[in-house]
C-alpha cells in the first residue's frame, strides 16, 4: 500500500520564519524602555514618545531607557 502525504501549497522557506522570529523580538526590544517605565509607575508617556521618535538612533533609545529608570515619585502617607 503506498503513502499519501499532503503538503500545504503555499510553504513558507525556513530563513523566513527565521527572520519573522527576530524581527518580532527586536520590535519588543525596541519598545523595552517603554514598557520598564510602565510597570515602574514612572511617567511613562514621555518616554513612550521619545521611545517611538527618537528609538530609532542608539543614543535616543538609551535617553529613553534612562528615563524609564529614573526615580520614581513618592507622597509620604499618613
Amino acid at each position: 500500500m503506498s503513502q499519501v502525504r499532503v503538503e500545504s501549497a503555499d510553504r513558507s522557506w525556513t530563513t523566513t520564519k527565521v527572520v519573522a522570529v527576530i524581527v518580532a523580538i527586536l520590535t519588543a526590544g525596541y519598545m523595552l524602555p517603554w514598557a520598564i517605565a510602565a510597570v515602574r509607575d514612572v511617567p511613562h508617556w514621555s518616554v513612550f514618545w521619545v521611545n517611538l521618535l527618537l528609538g530609532w538612533t542608539i543614543v535616543g533609545w538609551i535617553i529613553a531607557l534612562v528615563m524609564s529608570l529614573r526615580a520614581q515619585r513618592q507622597v509620604i502617607v499618613g
